[in-house]
């Protein structure tokens, strides 16, 4: 049985936003990212902003012979905290989208639309508005409409500057074109596309070393030529348009991608390579970007243990047929995207399998191919 009330108790009027929910500030919120998400939005959208669901015209499948729906989900992880300490919110929605689309397009797929889900301690309409905003400027460069989304408020849960944000989005692939291991082939070429840095993985790492050497995020950094914090809060390369470009360009030539997240570059490409195959990497083929050095040191982190973890500057990976990997590394590279030959797709030797942490085989409950890492960064 309850105990009865207090005086004090009886009267208090308890209301939602005593609770710690501003119904208010989050209708101000959605009207100041109105115009960011309209910005992302095509012909094929249908409907406005703040519907109980986005609203996408279909009819485009029609012209497909047979379309395979292609989906994925993801979040940004510890990045974060970064934002967070910085309090800068416009450029996680990068982080965000790229994790998501560019998952997508590994597989052929273009990613048509978006949606993103934001949980917070307390609605900061400014805040929530900046952080919508990174993520339609995101969906703009990859082409993707950002169709809906929801904001919700957890007081109690987190703390009223706190704030963790995912996302999902669903691509269309022609089901003769889906890329991946069916199509990779003994002498086919790996080609690297560079990463702005970190990107989305591996930071409960890098948190861990720089507490535990006790630097500050405001601390300037002589090798990154800025603070650390502005290093690590450097947006993730969003590739879809490339690889998209890519594909179109080089019909049937293109036959994987792999993007380079969590578990670094050799689990990820192992992913995409078939059984009996694998991409051998050459190290000497680029310098690890100052950041991925620096935690490595102040750490003391093993060097098998920053490759499974970090992207250590590829962030994506095409897997191209050798007689066109000249002509791809060129096409990329005059579109901006820096771009080099990683290395070559071969048959696994035993040689090659017994070279202990450089050699992975199979990733991710996936059971493959397997890569080579191979000799030693040209830094």
């Amino acid at each position: 049985m309850s105990q009865p009330q207090t005086p004090e108790q009886a009267e208090h009027v308890i209301t939602y936003a005593e609770a710690g929910v501003d119904v208010e500030a989050g209708d101000r919120a959605v009207e100041l990212m109105k115009g960011a998400i309209k910005a992302t939005h095509t012909a094929n959208v249908v409907g406005g902003v703040g519907g109980f669901a986005g609203l996408y015209d279909a009819s485009a499948l029609l012209k497909y012979r047979k379309p395979y729906l292609a989906t994925s989900t993801d979040g940004v992880g510890t990045k974060v905290a970064i934002a967070q300490a910085m309090d800068i919110h416009d450029t996680i929605g990068f982080d965000l989208v790229g994790m998501v689309v560019d998952d997508i397009v590994v597989v052929g797929a273009e990613p048509v639309f978006m949606t993103d889900y934001i949980a917070c301690g307390k609605v900061v309409p400014e805040r929530i508005a900046a952080i919508v905003s990174g993520i339609a400027a995101a969906c703009q460069v990859a082409g993707t409409a950002l169709v809906g989304g929801e904001t919700a408020e957890h007081p109690g849960l987190l703390g009223e500057h706190e704030y963790d944000v995912a996302g999902a989005a669903t691509g269309i692939v022609e089901a003769d074109e889906l890329l991946g291991p069916d199509r990779v082939k003994d002498g086919d070429v790996l080609i690297a596309m560079a990463s702005s840095g970190i990107h989305s993985n591996g930071y409960s790492l890098v948190r861990r070393v720089i507490n535990h050497v006790g630097w500050s995020l405001d601390r300037e950094v002589s090798e990154l030529g800025r603070t650390l914090g502005e290093e690590l809060l450097e947006p993730t390369t969003v590739y879809t348009a490339d690889c998209l470009d890519l594909i179109r360009t080089f019909p049937g030539d293109v036959h994987a991608f792999s993007h380079v997240t969590g578990g670094g570059l050799a689990a990820n490409l192992a992913r995409v390579l078939p059984t009996g195959l694998m991409g051998v990497v050459e190290r000497d083929t680029w310098s690890l970007p100052a950041i991925f050095s620096l935690v490595g040191q102040a750490g003391n982190v093993p060097l098998a243990d920053l490759e499974r973890t970090l992207n250590l500057g590829v962030g994506m990976i095409a897997v191209v047929d050798g007689a066109i990997a000249n002509d791809a590394v060129a096409h990329l590279n005059n579109r901006g995207m820096k771009s080099w030959v990683l290395g070559q797709v071969g048959p696994v030797t035993d040689a090659a399998a017994a070279a202990g942490t450089d050699f992975v085989q199979g990733a991710k409950g996936v059971d493959g191919g397997a890569v080579l890492m191979q000799g030693n960064y040209a830094n």
